[in-house]
C-alpha cells in the first residue's frame, strides 16, 4: 500500500484507533473520509483538521450502509482504500437478561457491517486496498467481552479469505491486528494501563512502510505468533478470575 495521495474511508474515524489513523493519514499527506453515528464528534474532529470530510452514518443499519456507499459513490467515486475500522465491545454474560440484545449488537456493527461495506465498495473501479481491523483477541478470546472476541476471529478468518478471493482484482488486502490500547472500547477507564494509540500506529506505519499485509503490536504480535499449547496458556492466565 503507498501511503500518500489516498482518498481514505475510515469507519469510526472520530475515535480511538480510527482517530489516530486519521491522524497518520492526513500526515503522510492524504485525503481522509470519516464516518460515525455522533455527528458532535465529527465534527469536533473536523474542527480540528479542516480537511477531513465527515458523513453520519449508523453503520449497524443496512439502509444507512447502502446510502453511505452511494454517497461515495457520487461524490468520490476516486476512493481507493476502505479502512473497516468500526467496532463495538461490550463486557457481558451469556446469563444476563439483556445478552441476546447486546451480542445482536456487536455482530450488526463487528461482522454484518463491514462483510457488507466489502461487497459494496469493491465496485468502485479506484478501489485498490482494504484494511481490516481486528484484534488480538481474535487468536485468544476474553471471556468477559465472549462476543466480541468472537466477531474478531470470524473477521480474522474472512480477511484470510477475502485476500485471496480479492487477488485476481488487484484489491491488496491488509489485517491490522491490534492489543489492547488506551481507548474507551468497552467503557470508560477499562484500558487506561493499557499503551497509547500512538504507539500502535507508529508500529503499524513502520509495517506498513515494510509491505507487511499483517500488523501487529505487543500482545496481538505474541497472538499472532503463537503456537496452540501457547495460546491455551494465556487464554487460562487471562480468564482464571
Amino acid at each position: 500500500m503507498k501511503l500518500s495521495g489516498n482518498k481514505i474511508l475510515i469507519t469510526g474515524g472520530a475515535s480511538g484507533i480510527g482517530l489516530g489513523l486519521t491522524e497518520r493519514f492526513l500526515l503522510e499527506n492524504n485525503t481522509v473520509i470519516i464516518c460515525g453515528r455522533r455527528e458532535s464528534v465529527l465534527q469536533e474532529v473536523a474542527q480540528k483538521y479542516p480537511s477531513v470530510i465527515t458523513k453520519v452514518c449508523d453503520l449497524s443499519e443496512e439502509s444507512e450502509r447502502q446510502e453511505l456507499f452511494d454517497w461515495i459513490s457520487e461524490n468520490h467515486s476516486d476512493l481507493n482504500v476502505l479502512i473497516n475500522n468500526a467496532g463495538i465491545q461490550q463486557w457481558m454474560s451469556v446469563s444476563d437478561t439483556d445478552f441476546f440484545e447486546k451480542a445482536k449488537s456487536e455482530i450488526d456493527t463487528n461482522i454484518q457491517a463491514p462483510l457488507h461495506l466489502t461487497s459494496l465498495f469493491i465496485k468502485l473501479y479506484s478501489l485498490d486496498t482494504i484494511i481490516n481491523v481486528t484484534s488480538g483477541l481474535a487468536f485468544v478470546p476474553l471471556t468477559k467481552v465472549p462476543v466480541y472476541s468472537a466477531t474478531k476471529a470470524f473477521f480474522h478468518s474472512f480477511t484470510l479469505s477475502l485476500r485471496q478471493e480479492l487477488k485476481g482484482k488487484n484489491i491488496e488486502v491488509i489485517e491490522m491486528i491490534p492489543p489492547a490500547l488506551n481507548t474507551d472500547l468497552g467503557g470508560k477507564g477499562l484500558h487506561d494501563t493499557a499503551p497509547p494509540v500512538s504507539d500502535f500506529i507508529n508500529a503499524v506505519f513502520q509495517q506498513l512502510k515494510e509491505e507487511k499485509n499483517e500488523l501487529t503490536f505487543g500482545f496481538s504480535e505474541q497472538m499472532a505468533n503463537a503456537g496452540s499449547q501457547d495460546l491455551k496458556n494465556v487464554f487460562a492466565r487471562m480468564n482464571s478470575n
